[in-house]
């Protein structure tokens, strides 16, 4: 039932037909790492009412980790992967069972759908990731997101669930995605500071100046507002609105109210692998380009050939992500390479034709297709 009409500002989210929402674990936990029994009945409570009303919503949930910090007899969030997974692993079964639980109640009921990179940026899985949550939605149920922290790993990792989310709105084509956390806004510096909630970011120049806090004192998450800030960014600039305020406020973002903050959609929709090679992708090399393949690549959004590149650097093999800079070593793009690392030296400034001759008919290919390219005007932030 998604919809293909744009919500121009937080009113539309009233008569949205599907949004994504995204709780962190500072909304769901304790400081011990239990599950906030009162917290996530009060959001279980919210989310029925809208769905029973004819919205769909997928829920993304943190909280796998924090839920099983205390059931493993550890006094604080792991920082090694292992004890994650292992964390997650426990913690995953009490939040499912507590979720079921509280949307039971209202006669909801909720599927688990677990995620990890792979499943949004490979076509395969992308496509059956995007059938899933597509008919568990035709069923009726309420998709309950969360990243597969008990087997992913460092390299594939997401990183947070605010990220994860911004995704998945794409995934499902939602009309709005709302990131709720512990913080009822972002502010122009530190709330007990007496700043000033800003109510809209209509783009990158309204966050100019604007120092924005990381994860809280309670330590069960992985973001703060930084990453719901980069989330919220993410989604905006690829046509997607997003609100960011705290569970509290959850039923009055739903309904349209003026709580939170919002980021006005810009531009259109992008491919989701596009997206995460934009904003996530672990780059695992450099390839250096000459003026006129930085022409090339970044102002005519054409292939990127091997006559155009000066230098190699990294360790990667081909489907990898590479960045590609210019000669003042401003990134350009980035994108998935054909070839691995220890073959692209011997193809530098050569034309195609030249490497089809002495080398085969699979040099034909160019080093990164422009279906698989990301390139950026002005050098994106590290």
């Amino acid at each position: 039932m998604s919809s293909k009409r744009a919500i121009k500002s937080r009113s539309g989210l009233a008569t949205a037909d599907r949004i994504v929402v995204k709780v962190g674990s500072s909304s769901l936990t304790s400081v011990a790492g239990g599950i906030d029994e009162e917290a996530l009945i009060k959001l279980s409570d919210v989310i029925a009412e809208r769905h029973k009303q004819g919205t769909e919503i997928i829920l993304v949930s943190s909280g796998a980790i924090a839920a099983g910090i205390a059931p493993l007899g550890l006094d604080r969030r792991p920082k090694d992967l292992s004890s994650q997974q292992a964390a997650a692993s426990v913690g995953q079964g009490l939040l499912m069972a507590r979720y079921n639980q509280s949307f039971g109640v209202h006669g909801v009921k909720v599927g688990q759908v677990v995620l990890t990179a792979d499943d949004l940026i490979r076509r395969s899985h992308y496509a059956n990731a995007h059938r899933a949550l597509e008919r568990l939605l035709n069923f009726g149920i309420v998709p309950i997101v969360n990243e597969n922290d008990a087997v992913a790993s460092h390299e594939i990792r997401f990183g947070d669930n605010d990220r994860l989310a911004a995704l998945v709105t794409h995934l499902v084509k939602a009309d709005a995605l709302i990131l709720l956390s512990d913080v009822d806004s972002l502010y122009d510096g530190p709330p007990s500071q007496g700043a000033k909630r800003i109510p809209e970011v209509a783009g990158p120049q309204d966050l100019e100046g604007v120092k924005i806090g990381s994860t809280g004192a309670a330590g069960v998450g992985t973001g703060g507002m930084v990453t719901k800030v980069d989330a919220a960014s993410m989604a905006a600039a690829s046509g997607i609105p997003a609100l960011v305020t705290n569970t509290d406020q959850a039923a009055d973002a739903l309904a349209g109210k003026d709580v939170g903050t919002w980021f006005t959609a810009k531009g259109r929709r992008k491919p989701i692998r596009l997206l995460w090679l934009a904003h996530l992708a672990r780059i695992e090399g450099t390839l250096e380009l000459d003026d006129g393949a930085t022409r090339a690549v970044r102002d005519r959004r054409r292939s990127l050939l091997a006559a155009g590149i000066t230098k190699v650097t990294g360790n990667f093999e081909a489907g990898d992500p590479v960045e590609m800079v210019n000669q003042q070593g401003e990134v350009i793009a980035r994108g998935l390479i054909n070839y691995d690392s220890d073959e692209l030296p011997k193809m530098l400034g050569r034309t195609t034709r030249e490497l089809s001759k002495e080398l085969g008919s699979e040099y034909e290919r160019s080093v990164v297709h422009v279906n698989d390219l990301v390139a950026f005007k002005t050098p994106p932030p590290r």
